[in-house]
């Protein structure tokens, strides 16, 4: 797989020869916050199939909400639909989260690999309509690359 931007390119770097989820997820994390600008939350919720929620992972940012039904939200309205998700307005999201009530702004993309459904990354905004169409490509081209990383437990 190419892969086109500096982000994609520093988040394989770093998780190269790792095969820990979290290791992972804590340094894609990291990696978001260092490098994007006006983001108040980089994280990740991921599936748990038993119990038909999206559950907190590794992240960087405020105390977040730990349990997500699959559905909810934006994170679990992503994750049921399989597609990434912006909102200009997180206010104007029907049914939306507030874990944070500084958020203004989020994207959401659905994470899986062969097929089998792993999670989310979940970025918020303090702004309004921080995300565009160009930050949708490059962070499913981020996840892309993440994907290529993880290890699905069967």
């Amino acid at each position: 797989m190419e892969i086109n931007s500096m982000l994609a390119q520093q988040l394989d770097a770093l998780l190269t020869d790792e095969h820990n989820n979290v290791a992972n997820m804590a340094n894609a994390s990291a990696l978001l916050m260092q490098e994007l600008e006006n983001v108040s939350w980089a994280g990740f919720y991921t599936y748990v199939d038993d119990k038909n929620e999206l559950i907190l992972g590794p992240f960087q940012g405020k105390v977040a909400c730990v349990h997500i039904p699959v559905g909810n939200g934006v994170c679990g309205t992503s994750f049921k639909e399989n597609k990434t998700i912006r909102v200009e307005d997180v206010n104007q999201f029907p049914g939306h989260i507030a874990c944070d009530s500084n958020s203004k702004s989020e994207i959401v993309i659905p994470i899986s690999k062969d097929g089998i459904s792993f999670g989310v990354l979940d970025i918020d905004a303090p702004i309004l309509n921080r995300f565009s169409e160009d930050d949708q490509k490059l962070l499913e081209e981020f996840i892309k690359v993440f994907e290529n990383h993880i290890t699905i437990d069967n």
